[in-house]
């Protein structure tokens, strides 16, 4: 339940659904078995996974939703080899060269043939819609399924005006004035172990794990016009985190606290209560940290909208 990754965006004239009508629209697109001749489907699926029947989960003005993803994963390599077999033995036959037209008809039937027989991937992407701020968080570490999973929620709901959450400080400058100067840094807020320091030319990228911070060396390196394009931070109380130049947020650690108090909810043995209940303690960790992080960073820019 605990998400690991989020790609923010705003949500521009939030749909107007209730419950119901929203379940009865995401039943419309439900996932269902992948078909042998394609290559890939997206569909929404249960959150809470087996243990549930709901297609949504919605409390306090908090929405869960889950799109799986399906793939079928044919290496490039297993196409040409057996182009390669299919050619050679119609050479043996002819006598004659095989020209490119005949090799590229032979490229098309070898996957047409073996794509229904090819391993299914599948991943879920979860969707965490918080209606009280306008907001949609996606949980994946990803921007293109992010964008995937949103275009099959505007195809579902027949539009979604949304664009990637921004600020008024860039996040990449944001990150290097809390690395250059302590005193900058919110009360609350703490830095981790991790980076990664780009330079404005071409001096390639610099990534320190398990390192010190305010250390001379990495001050050195700022010193050189670098700048941080990801960095690990923790807000006290909160969760620790990757935060990237991009405004992803990665890597996410809740504090101990939170799960200690989410290992002492009453539930009853009934999983979906549960389920239910710690996806409420996440949202108001996650929710209370993006604000934040907004403010910190000289709060929200304003942005065209993207969507139909």
């Amino acid at each position: 339940m605990w998400f690991k990754n989020l790609h923010l965006y705003r949500l521009h004239d939030q749909p107007q659904l209730d419950a119901g009508t929203l379940e009865e629209s995401l039943a419309g697109q439900a996932a269902c078995l992948i078909g042998r001749q394609e290559a890939r489907r997206i569909g929404w699926t249960q959150p809470a996974g087996r243990a549930g029947t709901a297609l949504l989960h919605e409390l306090q003005g908090q929405r869960l939703i889950a799109a799986e993803r399906q793939e079928r994963i044919l290496p490039a390599a297993v196409v040409r080899e057996e182009v390669a077999e299919r050619a050679a033995e119609i050479e043996r036959q002819t006598g004659l060269p095989v020209h490119r037209r005949v090799k590229q008809e032979l490229k098309e039937q070898a996957y047409e043939e073996l794509l229904p027989k090819s391993h299914i991937k599948r991943q879920r992407i979860d969707l965490w819609w918080d209606t009280t701020r306008s907001l949609i968080a996606v949980n994946t570490s990803s921007r293109k399924r992010a964008e995937e999973a949103l275009d099959l929620l505007r195809e579902t709901l027949g539009s979604l005006k949304v664009t990637p959450l921004a600020t008024q400080t860039l996040p990449m400058r944001a990150m290097t004035q809390w690395l250059v100067d302590e005193a900058s840094r919110p009360a609350s807020l703490l830095l981790g172990d991790k980076v990664e320091l780009k330079a404005k030319g071409d001096d390639g990228v610099v990534r320190g794990r398990q390192v010190d911070l305010d250390s001379d060396d990495m001050q050195q390196l700022l010193a050189t016009g670098r700048q941080a394009s990801q960095l690990a931070l923790q807000i006290e109380g909160q969760m620790g985190f990757v935060l990237h130049d991009d405004l992803a947020i990665k890597g996410i650690r809740f504090d101990d606290a939170l799960l200690d108090e989410a290992s002492e909810t009453e539930d009853d043995g009934d999983a979906i209560v549960r389920f239910e209940a710690d996806f409420l303690l996440m949202t108001r960790a996650l929710g209370a940290s993006i604000d934040q992080l907004i403010v910190w960073m000289g709060g929200e820019a304003a942005l065209g909208v993207n969507g139909n």
